[in-house]
């Protein structure tokens, strides 16, 4: 019943983040006239004015089908949004591509290509509407002077597997590209360009959210070497993206724009959907299942190991209410040593599984919002006392899997993955506990 309930509560999460809810409550226009308003805002379109949708994301696809629905009754338009393969969606006027993510591929270039030459067409008078999601510094690529595709696909992987976090990833993803760190934006000015936001990294700085391209960027080329040099990446990746940021350090190559930027004059960023806003809905559903819910953090982040132990402790010990629903949101993080297959949740659920392995009470849940987890076809994975019982009686060696990265096969073979599919939507990960019984202090 517990397994039943913790997948319920995360799908109700996750649905409460979907584009379906959050593009009605941020965009409505109104009857009989020019105007859309956006997140409270009014934007009047003049007559001659045209409406532009451009986008990127695992959400993209979804976020322009609702964005639609909203505005093909009163308004034409025109653009073109880019997600991830298998999360396309039947548009009826806007164009759509699907490209590589985690790591960009020869599509990702072409869209980045296409959408500059779409920005380039729009007029003063007009309105740009950009629906910017998690993926969307994948998705949107393109390849410095100089350098070849397959030199950033190996900076890609080397950054994800190296350990640093979404915000130093990001400052490297976007000194080493022409349309990120709001590049794009640039291009825009001065038309009007709103830009509606899914949260998909811990804190909500947009200026990270998808390399943030239609937002001023505070880092520097600096700061893109103080990266490579942390995570020792200079001997991972090759000569000529090297000289590309050390060019820039030099002042050979153009920051990115910097807030103050007259560009960003008309240009207005929302914040639509946070992580914030499932881990309530979460809490709703467990209360109506019975659960008193806690929510701890919505900023979780640091290593997935050492996450997985605080938040089994901080379970074994609780001493409020039961039954008891802890919650929690983020994003962790993995340094990958092993060849095996996996991703952060079910890297982060393993080492979770292993700490409540001898207490029955309690039943752990890691999943991605967006209903992926690494190179996998889930999203996470679910882990009680059961789960570990069966891997013992199946020898499986639960330390071993986790030490070669191998999270995926141990779920497999024991039972607990979280398979959701694509879910249209991405606000970093959820962290769901039960406790249906009083637990021993440790």
């Amino acid at each position: 019943m517990t397994t039943a309930d913790i997948k319920d509560i995360f799908l109700h999460a996750v649905a409460a983040v979907h584009p379906q809810e959050l593009m009605r409550k941020n965009v409505q226009v109104q009857p009989g006239s020019r105007i859309i308003t956006i997140s409270g805002d009014d934007y009047e379109i003049p007559e001659d004015g045209r409406v532009w949708v451009m986008g990127a994301g695992k959400a993209a696809a979804a976020m322009a089908q609702e964005l639609e629905k909203i505005l093909l009754p009163h308004f034409s338009l025109q653009g073109m949004v880019i997600t991830k393969y298998g999360h396309a969606l039947p548009l009826q006027q806007l164009g759509l591509l699907e490209a590589g993510h985690p790591v960009p591929d020869q599509n990702s270039v072409a869209a980045s290509v296409k959408l500059q030459a779409i920005a380039a067409q729009v007029q003063p008078s007009d309105l740009v509407i950009f629906l910017l999601s998690g993926g969307a510094s994948a998705l949107l690529a393109d390849v410095p002077a100089g350098s070849h595709l397959e030199e950033v696909q190996q900076l890609f992987e080397a950054l994800l597997k190296s350990g640093a976090d979404i915000r130093e990833m990001n400052v490297v993803r976007k000194h080493i590209s022409g349309i990120k760190g709001g590049q794009l934006a640039k291009s825009i000015y001065p038309a009007t360009l709103c830009t509606l936001i899914l949260s998909d990294v811990v804190g909500d700085d947009l200026s990270v959210i998808g390399s943030g391209p239609t937002v001023p960027d505070p880092s520097t080329f600096a700061d893109t070497m103080a990266v490579f040099r942390k995570y020792h990446l200079p001997e991972k990746i090759s000569a000529a993206l090297l000289q590309h940021i050390e060019n820039g350090v030099a002042g050979a190559i153009p920051e990115t724009p910097k807030p103050g930027d007259k560009d960003f004059g008309h240009v207005h960023n929302y914040l639509a959907g946070t992580n914030r806003i499932a881990l309530e809905a979460a809490a709703g559903k467990a209360r109506e299942l019975g659960y008193y819910p806690l929510l701890l953090s919505d900023t979780i982040n640091g290593d997935a190991h050492t996450v997985a132990t605080s938040l089994v402790q901080t379970a074994l010990g609780y001493s409020g209410s039961l039954p008891a629903c802890l919650l929690a949101g983020g994003e962790t993080t993995v340094t990958i040593t092993g060849n095996g297959l996996g991703g952060r949740n079910q890297q982060l659920a393993l080492a979770a599984g292993m700490a409540l392995a001898h207490h029955p009470t309690l039943t752990f849940l890691s999943g991605g919002t967006d209903g992926s987890d690494g190179p996998t076809n889930a999203a996470g994975a679910i882990v009680d006392a059961s789960t570990m019982q069966n891997a013992r009686n199946m020898q499986l060696d639960a330390n071993s899997f986790l030490q070669h990265n191998d999270a995926w096969h141990f779920f497999s073979k024991a039972g607990g993955l979280l398979i959701t599919g694509p879910t249209q939507t991405n606000v970093m990960d959820l962290m769901i506990l039960l406790i249906t019984a009083d637990t021993p202090k440790i």
